[in-house]
């Protein structure tokens, strides 16, 4: 017997759709090469053929066979189902001869019979195979045993499939598992029966039994994978707790339902229909298009929603980042005509939630620009603002690819004209250029913005070294807070050192204001005749300087010991210069002069400089008690 070789010529879909209810109608069905029914070699007449066909087709007609009703081909006896797969392509070649040959033969009549007959057994089987293996049809084993490439690639010679699944399920023995096997067996079974349907003109009844299953799947899988359809109206009514919540389940699912679900379908229906390329697109087109829209439109809803929150924007960049990371593989696996519908809706959910992002962006511009709060930090500490601020765009830069692509530099319509206080240090121009990337520039503006509220409040502080304090915590704060973020890598370390410099410009101002009196008081050249007016004028300066900055917090540690150190390099060495020199005059510390006019030795001084700023703690303010309590009083 030789080989059966199907004719390479595809059936348009068209054609296919429409199942033959006449022996004319067969015509418009591709015709295979003429090949024996019968034993290799031999060669029998039409008669002997038609009685070989008509005896396995009605042994296994379900109508009038109780046998055939119960039991199935393909599960019974692989060879008899091959020896039937081979009888009904014959039949349609002889078909086609007899339609050319002898139109109206009675044989003709016959044989379209018997191939109703054979058809309608076919789709049983087709629908039987699909239903027992549901299981190990299942995407994940079908995409983790297959690929696109081998299923396109694969034969369509009906005699070889069955002889290479024999002896891969035989080689393969101890590699591969029983599931893989009855898998790969039910494949196999399946591309044979769509092969002669399809080829025989009968693809709809073989793909509408096809749909009705995988469909199932496809939407069954999307369900348990936690997505649910959703329309506009409701997602808007949601909680932002809940939006998210399905935020959430979806970036897990979308990975799944893509790489394994709609993948491993998408192996198997090119495996089933390799036969056709259209029959093939448009099956999987429909039983993938209900499943993927409701996958791939959900982003779309959740950009349109009206909801306000501060993590929306990260929850929109990572749907984002995701979609964009599958896109080309939702590009291969959708990558028919017939697919265009979820091709176009993924990219509209990107662009969708693009703007999506651009909105929120400017929104948490805009709402750092409606700050009405004026003063500043109690004790000029670190402003909640700040901290807001910089925690969420900290987080922001973690997302620099996706805000790359999301932000270029044709959008950032920064203010030509900056509304900004004229007397701050700052100003746009020197925060960004036009050479610098999108993403750095918008980021600088932004802290820029941040910066400018903070002057602002600065400039609502009733004492000024205060100001400058609150001014260098906050700035502080910002530059430490980019340099623990990805922030460094995307504004750059010239920025950071030009902020930093900045940040210690107000500690020198701080200190000039609030402790430069107190320095001041203290001549350079110490003169045992100056001192009691020397050091009743420092006792002064530094009780007042030091009841007051006793209540200012620098919150940072590192910030804090400079700024201790600083202050207590500029004081305690002078001080320590007319403290020892007024002893070497007297000749005595308990001396009655000394005890009149000192009130501090110089550790004294080191100990309450290195108390300040731990606002609200008793061993850090110098009060009238404590003057009175201090070692030199007590020696009285």
């Amino acid at each position: 017997m030789r080989k059966l070789c199907f004719n390479p010529k595809t059936p348009s879909f068209a054609l296919a759709r429409n199942s033959p209810s006449s022996p004319q109608s067969l015509i418009s069905s591709p015709t295979p090469p003429r090949l024996s029914f019968s034993e290799p070699g031999s060669v029998v007449d039409e008669d002997t053929f038609m009685e070989e066909a008509e005896a396995i087709i009605l042994k296994w007609n379900p109508d009038s066979s109780a046998y055939a009703k119960v039991t199935s081909l393909f599960y019974e006896d692989k060879s008899e189902a091959k020896h039937y797969i081979n009888c009904v392509n014959q039949l349609h070649q002889t078909m086609h001869s007899l339609i050319s040959h002898s139109p109206s033969s009675h044989k003709l009549v016959l044989a379209h019979n018997l191939m109703q007959i054979a058809m309608k057994r076919l789709k049983k089987e087709f629908y039987q195979i699909l239903c027992m293996n549901r299981a190990h049809l299942d995407p994940e084993s079908v995409s983790a045993r297959s690929s696109r490439t081998s299923a396109n690639s694969s034969s369509s010679d009906c005699d070889d499939d069955f002889a290479a699944e024999d002896d891969d399920i035989r080689v393969a023995g101890d590699s591969i598992t029983e599931v893989e096997q009855v898998s790969s067996g039910a494949m196999a079974d399946l591309k044979l029966i769509a092969d002669c349907m399809v080829s025989s003109g009968y693809a709809k009844e073989c793909v509408s039994v096809y749909i009705i299953i995988r469909k199932s799947i496809i939407d069954e899988g999307i369900y348990r994978l936690g997505v649910e359809k959703l329309s506009s109206s409701r997602t808007n009514k949601m909680d932002w707790e809940v939006l998210d919540l399905k935020i959430k389940s979806w970036l897990e699912a979308v990975r799944i339902a893509v790489r394994t679900l709609f993948n491993g379908e998408r192996i198997l229906c090119d495996n089933v229909f390799s036969y056709s390329d259209s029959v093939r697109e448009s099956c999987f087109a429909e039983i993938s298009r209900d499943g993927a829209s409701l996958l791939f439109g959900f982003p779309e809803l959740v950009a349109k929603t009206k909801k306000s929150s501060p993590e929306k924007l990260f929850r929109v960049l990572d749907m984002y980042a995701v979609a964009s990371e599958l896109l080309p593989e939702i590009e291969s696996i959708f990558s028919s005509d017939y697919n265009s519908a979820v091709r176009s809706q993924v990219l509209t959910s990107l662009q969708r939630l693009t703007e999506s992002a651009q909105f929120l962006l400017t929104e948490f511009e805009s709402t750092m620009q409606k700050d009405s709060s004026k003063t500043a930090v109690n004790g000029g500490g670190v402003h909640s603002l700040t901290i807001q601020t910089m925690n969420y765009l900290a987080i922001l830069a973690d997302y620099v690819n996706v805000l790359s692509d999301i932000f270029p530099r044709e959008w950032l319509p920064l203010p030509k004209s900056s509304s900004l206080p004229e007397s701050y240090l700052y100003s746009p121009e020197s925060d960004y250029s036009a050479s610098m990337p999108a993403l750095t520039v918008r980021m600088a503006w932004l802290i820029l913005v941040l910066l400018c509220k903070l002057d602002g409040k600065a400039k609502h502080c009733k004492d000024v070294s205060l100001s400058y304090l609150f001014l260098a915590n906050n700035l502080w704060y910002v530059v430490a807070r980019v340099r623990s973020s990805n922030l460094q890598y995307v504004l750059g370390d010239d920025w950071i050192t030009k902020h930093e410099a900045k940040a210690k410009r107000f500690v020198a101002n701080y200190e000039k204001i609030a402790w430069g009196e107190v320095a001041s008081s203290l001549p350079e050249n110490p003169a045992a005749a100056e001192a009691r007016a020397v050091f009743e004028n420092f006792n002064l300066k530094f009780e007042v300087a030091y009841r007051k900055q006793n209540s200012f917090v620098v919150a940072d540690r590192e910030l804090r010991d400079e700024i201790k150190g600083s202050i207590a390099r500029s004081i305690v060495p002078r001080y320590r210069e007319w403290y020892n020199a007024l002893l070497a005059s007297v000749g005595s510390v308990r001396d009655l002069t000394v005890r009149e006019i000192v009130t501090f030795t110089p550790q004294d001084i080191e100990n309450y400089l290195a108390n300040l700023f731990f606002f609200g703690t008793s061993s850090s303010s110098v009060s009238s008690s404590s003057v009175t309590s201090s070692p030199l009083r007590r020696w009285s």
